[in-house]
């Protein structure tokens, strides 16, 4: 069983993913509201694939895929940045610091769960 972890400061953007991506074939889901929390999940049990939002309260996005990309044992989950800043220098900055793929909101849930399938079926 593949988990997804779902961080976002919305609990109901958190639900709308997990909806979006319920009909992938044996996944399951941990939901985190806050970077800090969602590095606390990371620490507790590694995922298969990070969906995260750049604008939180605690820590931005961004400083949460830098420390996954610092350290070996995160460095290789794919991650979905999912936000609604719909700038190219937010998509290259997330890019650069190592997302996988990059989306807005609002967002196609067949897209969305169409990048999921792929990275996790490829990773």
């Amino acid at each position: 069983m593949k988990k997804i972890l779902v961080v976002d400061d919305s609990s109901t953007m958190r639900r709308m993913v997990k909806a979006s991506l319920q009909k992938l074939a044996e996944v399951k889901f941990e939901e985190a509201s806050t970077g800090l929390e969602a590095i606390e999940r990371l620490v507790l049990s590694p995922v298969d694939l990070m969906v995260l939002d750049l604008n939180m309260p605690d820590m931005h996005g961004l400083d949460v895929l830098k420390f996954m990309r610092e350290h070996q044992i995160y460095r290789n989950i794919p991650v979905i940045v999912l936000t609604t800043r719909n700038d190219d220098s937010s998509c290259v900055a997330a890019l650069a610091a190592g997302a996988s793929r990059y989306m807005t909101k609002p967002f196609e849930t067949q897209v969305l769960a169409a990048q999921a399938n792929i990275l996790l079926t490829y990773k």
